[in-house]
């Protein structure tokens, strides 16, 4: 259950660490030292019942891409794997084989600790491995899963209409300022709670790429996809904004390589903020085109796995 209590008054970003023998921008010990769910404290029960209020045409969007679009990975992650076999006449059973981190998923706080081996208040890079514990798992967020306001920023048309040419299967960093822009020209502003999307165009683009297409793009060292650009100022955005957990069609939510630094560690292992990777958005920018309206109710139920590093998000927009 979310724990929402906070051990002292909200920090700035500026504050940061609460202690300064943490790492630097770290909030460890804000909701209490054994918390596990970082900034989804922000999802309390009232901006649940707000997020409801989004709801008012009814149209629904899953956001999962297909477990099988990611269909290269140059043997960095296997590709899914797909079994189905009889088990009686005319009875049917099925076996799937995947890497968490080949399509749509949430980066859990065990996936990219700082430097030191230091995840998410505290817990370690031995701890994990020894695999004694769940501490940090993903069947922390399944209890009551990822639920509130998406807002969606949605970069891809707003290139399109302003001719900023850019590749979406290359490296882009979309500025603050930018996406700051694409919302007041939107309408909307952001609010404590706040899932954040942001649509890039990268997985419809690979989906649609030749096979020698992605093996060129996985040859690369680094790999190179777009994103929000990486420096202190988006992060100091981010916390001092509540924004609950941050998303995009990217492999990454921030633009690969990174900027300046990489925002991962300092979101995951600092903040304990979920980041998503690979949502399928084009279908969901499309309705919001439509209503003009850019802000939805969203619903994650991560899987049940304990010790877990990532999960499928299993997410919908409704609007």
């Amino acid at each position: 259950m979310a724990n929402n209590k906070m051990t002292r008054q909200y920090p700035k970003f500026s504050d940061l660490p609460l202690d300064p023998s943490h790492p630097p921008h770290s909030a460890w010990g804000l909701w209490g030292t054994d918390d596990e769910l970082g900034t989804l404290n922000h999802l309390t029960s009232d901006r649940t019942v707000a997020a409801a209020k989004e709801i008012k045409t009814g149209r629904r969007f899953g956001l999962n891409w297909a477990l099988e679009q990611m269909d290269y990975t140059a043997g960095f992650r296997e590709t899914i794997k797909h079994e189905i076999f009889e088990i009686g006449k005319n009875m049917n059973d099925d076996r799937i084989t995947f890497n968490t981190q080949t399509s749509t998923q949430w980066d859990g706080l065990r996936h990219w600790g700082f430097d030191d081996g230091k995840f998410y208040n505290g817990f370690t890079q031995k701890e994990i491995l020894e695999n004694k514990t769940s501490r940090l798992g993903v069947q922390a967020w399944a209890k009551e899963g990822i639920v509130g306001r998406g807002v969606l920023i949605d970069f891809a048309s707003f290139a399109e209409r302003n001719n900023i040419q850019y590749d979406p299967l290359g490296n882009y960093a979309v500025p603050l300022k930018v996406a700051k822009q694409i919302a007041a020209e939107c309408k909307l502003e952001f609010q404590a709670g706040d899932i954040i999307l942001l649509r890039t165009g990268f997985t419809t683009a690979f989906e649609n790429a030749s096979l020698d297409q992605k093996k060129e793009i996985m040859a690369k060292s680094p790999f190179e996809y777009p994103g929000f650009e990486s420096t202190f100022e988006v992060l100091g955005w981010l916390w001092d904004t509540k924004i609950a957990a941050v998303a995009g069609d990217c492999p990454g939510f921030e633009a690969w390589p990174p900027s300046e630094h990489i925002m991962h560690q300092i979101l995951l292992a600092g903040f304990g903020m979920p980041i998503g990777e690979m949502f399928a958005l084009d279908e969901l920018a499309k309705e919001c085109k439509k209503q003009q309206r850019w802000t939805f109710f969203v619903a994650s139920e991560p899987l049940n796995v304990q010790g877990g590093i990532a999960s499928p998000p299993n997410a919908l927009a409704i609007l």
